[in-house]
């Protein structure tokens, strides 16, 4: 069964609640809706205090070609325009709604038809994903109008799903393969169309054989949709190593998939674009995993954009008393939030409250050269170099180790005897890299 090749690790699945049907969860008392929930340029707010908006409002614009609408997930009154911190833990701006009821804009149809006949263009498909606020629902909010704009002297023969889902805990896109099996499929159709492509491929890992055996049968009725089962590694469900695994072609450092003639998108945003694109429907509400091992509900939630966290944990049965940290997104990759305030946004796969017996990292030993960060690293850098490097402020020679591949994946960091904090000092490392970077070009 296929798999990439280089480095990658297998943490234990925890997959606690890849049986737990989407539930819907209860409109909040009030929402804060933050206006940069993508890569890019964050949305110009257009409404004001003591406004009267209504579900799937546009409430901020898109400020350039790499950004998107921001929209109203629920139906009440602007309560204020305000700063709130968000879950990289910095404040930006966001629009505070009183809840008044669920009053929808005419235009979106909420019957449960499933439309398979797609009538937009193209280019019509792309400018209304862009209207409609689609991400990439995989965790990196790249704006997904950008992607299906292929650029000039660029080609893409082949449309890849990522259905893979590899960080532990999280089953977001499990159940939604599940659940909207048809709906994802014709989202695909639609972006193979954007493309003008003829070919996709569902990439899943096979520790999800139901999601597996259901998208094949659906598929059988689509053309040019192949679902494909990989073997479980961590991370797989990076694109360039979920490219690597599917049709072997590799992404060179510092470039994209497009350069490899590959377009990836996400099982969430292709069901989103279903939505926009058939239903009219603006991206106002995604599925969140919330779990962990003493939570006394673990499930997974279809959530209003802006809700509080804490809805989600009080649904899921309470903090629990043994709490040592709450994850946003998975345990490799996500981050800790400072409170439970912090709303959920597009990029929100999974909230994981770990209880404090595994929340506290060993003490940092000294470096055992066992080489254990260099065998796992998916990209074949060398993290021990690359964190000595950060250390000692040496960021010219950092860049020239191609710092600025890593994708943060935790791979190094898991599998450290001696306990390093080796992705700490890379992050620190990179950002600091990028930086320089760009005073270079404005230089």
């Amino acid at each position: 069964m296929k798999t990439f090749q280089k480095g990658g690790i297998h943490p234990p699945e925890n997959k606690l609640t890849a049986a737990k049907q989407t539930e819907v969860l209860p409109l909040p008392v009030s929402v804060a809706i933050p206006v940069s929930q993508h890569i890019g340029a964050p949305a110009t707010v257009i409404v004001n205090k003591g406004d009267s908006v209504k579900t799937g409002q546009v409430i901020a614009g898109s400020k350039g070609f790499v950004s998107v609408n921001i929209h109203s997930s629920v139906s009440g009154k602007v309560n204020k325009i305000d700063s709130i911190v968000d879950t990289t833990g910095y404040k930006q701006t966001a629009v505070f709604i009183d809840v008044e009821g669920d009053e929808w804009v005419d235009s979106v149809d909420r019957s449960d038809d499933i439309i398979t006949d797609i009538k937009l263009s193209s280019e019509e498909i792309i400018s209304r994903c862009q209207e409609s606020g689609i991400v990439g629902l995989g965790g990196a909010t790249f704006p997904s109008h950008v992607k299906l704009s292929v650029p000039s002297g660029k080609r893409c023969d082949l449309l890849i799903i990522n259905g893979v889902e590899c960080e532990p805990y999280l089953t977001a896109d499990h159940r939604l393969m599940l659940e909207k099996g048809k709906e994802i499929l014709v989202g695909i159709s639609i972006l193979m169309k954007a493309l003008k492509i003829k070919r996709a491929q569902v990439g899943i890992e096979n520790n999800k054989t139901d999601a597996i055996v259901h998208l094949k049968k659906l598929a059988a009725s689509f053309e040019g949709i192949e679902i494909c089962p990989l073997r479980v590694k961590y991370p797989q469900g990076a694109e360039k190593q979920l490219i690597k695994a599917l049709t072997g072609r590799e992404v060179p450092s510092g470039r994209l998939p497009i350069d490899v003639n590959v377009v990836v998108h996400n099982a969430g945003t292709a069901f989103a674009v279903y939505e926009a694109v058939q239903k009219n429907k603006p991206l106002i509400e995604r599925v969140v995993t919330i779990t962990g091992k003493t939570l006394a509900n673990p499930g997974n939630y279809l959530v209003r954009i802006g809700t509080p966290v804490s809805l989600l944990i009080e649904k899921a049965g309470g903090l629990p008393d043994d709490t040592g940290k709450i994850i946003s997104g998975g345990p490799m990759m996500g981050k800790a939030l400072i409170n439970t305030d912090i709303p959920v946004v597009k990029g929100m796969s999974g909230i994981i409250l770990f209880p404090s017996s595994e929340s506290d990292r060993m003490p940092s030993q000294p470096c055992i050269r066992c080489a254990k960060c260099v065998s796992v690293c998916p990209l074949g850098l060398e993290p021990y170099l690359l964190m000595l490097l950060a250390q000692k402020g040496l960021f010219e020679k950092a860049e020239e180790e191609r710092i600025t591949d890593c994708m943060e994946c935790g791979s190094c960091s898991y599998t450290c005897p001696a306990g390093r904090p080796l992705l700490d000092y890379i992050r620190l490392g990179k950002s600091t890299v990028i930086k320089m970077a760009r005073e270079r070009v404005v230089k």
